[in-house]
């Protein structure tokens, strides 16, 4: 079947406008006009939770657009100069380039400590950002089929920005950045066989060379940049081609997405939330001063800055090395194994890679190859939140041991006490809070159960014609009760009898049975209430219970 396209409307003077003969002509070669059909009605939910991607997004742009200002002032040069800015402290004293073209971006360049410092907030706001991002998809299982490529996605940006705002804060050579290479050299030079020679190509020589800062400058402003952005947009598209996750409530199903158009109602939302967030990081940055390096001066491999602490999302890596004790073997050879930075060069990676690959542990467990779109609540999966709590207490120890000297001398505490009480909180914290996140999943759990079965606790107390007296509870409504019931409860998978028919034991494949006691620890009888059921719910609401 064949449809004829009508001629467009010609004008009065039977010419079509100048933009529309333009529109005509890239819809022709692109497929703008289709394109637009299909994408611009595309329906997204609406949560508060989901802002923290915007963040994460809008971090980014705003972290683009002020490096690329930096660039055009910034020389990334290691070759010693003398300082004749107009900073008076530091006029004649001998600095790198970089150093002195990041004075003169502070001082002489119109704006330039503005845009320095909303490029570092806006830094910190998209570490923060992306963190928080992956705990709320990590909590609500946001993770699951068909989103574990999205979730490494999302990871792989977390380590990248890491590691770009480890060679951004490097960039200006003064004495607290120059203290955290050596700090990183050392880190490298602990690798056994190839570390002396990964730091040699590194560093183009002996520590500090004059390569690494021009290394930096390229990785920090081409190289990583262009991985992020890449992973950026694939992230999007994924976003756009698997649906937007929402939170259970009527007419939500798996099959469906209820919320707004991305035209115009979700474009207008978020164009101003995004001059929102940009208006909020500019205000701090005016307001509240951040690496003040000319404080500090340039960096000299003869000084170290006191109080030299990291950018708070590198803060669990110093404290893994400040918990570990300063170890060594010396082996035959005369070859030394330094284990107090072995050992977290070991970890540090171990706790992020935990982290990357827990939805395919969980996939494994559950051995559910289904599509969810539905975010569960957290309480309704108590051992995964208590997994997650468990990180994050992990890392929590981890971030206090790295500031175990600021905390000892504002708090007047021993330092080694500090240390002490991370080196073991640092394995009986995290199982502790394991427990406990878990009973209090339950709990809640327990609490929705009697919220759908006597409804919620009015506050009204009523006498009885006995004299007893009861409280009253107001029933739930029906999309409170479907809200509350809405989601899954799996059952433990079973390996079955230990014989067959004829008497004969089974085999049965030693992962089978490790994966059915994980199984039993997410979705065993301790693990999980079950849910009220509808012959329950019935006999409350029809008076036969004790619902008042």
């Amino acid at each position: 079947m064949s449809t004829a396209t009508e001629p467009r409307k010609s004008t009065a003077r039977g010419k079509a406008p100048a933009g529309e003969k333009v529109a005509d002509w890239a819809d022709g070669r692109l497929g703008i006009y289709s394109l637009a059909k299909a994408n611009m009605r595309k329906i997204f939910p609406d949560h508060w939770s989901f802002l923290l991607g915007e963040i994460c997004l809008f971090s980014f742009i705003i972290v683009m657009l002020t490096g690329v200002y930096l660039t055009l002032f910034f020389v990334p040069s290691m070759g010693h100069v003398e300082y004749t800015g107009s900073f008076e402290p530091m006029q004649g004293v001998m600095m790198s380039e970089a150093y002195a073209s990041t004075l003169d971006i502070s001082f002489d360049v119109r704006g330039g400590l503005l845009v320095r410092q909303i490029h570092h907030w806006a830094a910190l706001l998209f570490v923060v950002g992306i963190f928080m991002h992956m705990m709320r998809v990590f909590f609500t299982g946001a993770f699951r089929k068909p989103r574990e490529i999205n979730w490494l996605f999302g990871f792989l940006l977390l380590v990248l920005a890491l590691f770009t705002g480890l060679t951004g804060y490097s960039l200006p050579d003064d004495l607290l950045s120059g203290v955290g290479i050596r700090f990183m050299e050392g880190a490298i030079l602990a690798v056994p066989v190839v570390g002396t020679y990964i730091q040699m190509f590194l560093f183009g020589g002996e520590f500090p060379g004059y390569d690494i800062i021009p290394r930096f400058f390229v990785v920090h402003v081409l190289l990583l940049p262009g991985i992020m952005l890449g992973l950026v947009v694939a992230h999007l598209i994924l976003i756009v081609y698997h649906k937007h996750t929402h939170y259970a409530g009527p007419g939500r199903t798996n099959d469906n997405v209820v919320g707004m158009p991305l035209l115009p109602v979700y474009m207008a939302k978020a164009g101003g939330f995004f001059f929102l967030v940009f208006g909020v990081i500019t205000l701090i940055a005016a307001t509240v001063t951040i690496n003040p390096v000319w404080v500090l001066g340039p960096y000299r491999p003869d000084q170290i800055s006191t109080n030299a602490q990291p950018d708070w999302y590198l803060g669990f890596s110093e404290g893994l090395v400040r918990m570990m004790p300063g170890w060594e073997w010396v082996i035959p050879g005369g070859y030394t194994l330094n284990f107090g930075l072995l050992v977290p060069l070991v970890v540090f990676p171990g706790l992020l890679t935990a982290i990357a690959l827990y939805p395919f542990f969980e996939s494994w467990v559950t051995k559910d190859p289904r599509e969810h779109h539905i975010a569960e609540r957290p309480r309704n999966n108590p051992t995964r939140t208590g997994f997650g709590m468990a990180w994050l207490t992990a890392f929590g120890v981890c971030m206090l041991a790295g500031g175990n000297d600021l905390w000892a001398v504002h708090f007047h505490l021993s330092i080694n006490t500090i240390t002490w009480f991370c080196r073991i909180g640092f394995f009986v914290l995290p199982v502790v809070a394991f427990f406990i996140t878990r009973r209090i999943c339950l709990g809640l759990q327990r609490r929705d159960a009697e919220k759908v079965l006597h409804g919620r606790e009015s506050g009204i107390i009523k006498r009885l014609p006995h004299g007893e007296f009861v409280e009253v509870h107001e029933p739930l409504s029906q999309e409170q009760l479907y809200t509350l019931t809405a989601h899954e409860q799996h059952k433990p998978l079973e390996l079955g009898p230990d014989t067959d028919k004829n008497g004969v034991r089974r085999p049965v494949n030693p992962l089978e049975r490790v994966r059915a006691r994980f199984s039993k620890a997410y979705f065993g009888e301790q693990a999980q209430i079950s849910k009220p059921t509808r012959e329950e719910y019935k006999e409350i609401t029809e008076g036969h219970g004790d619902h008042h």
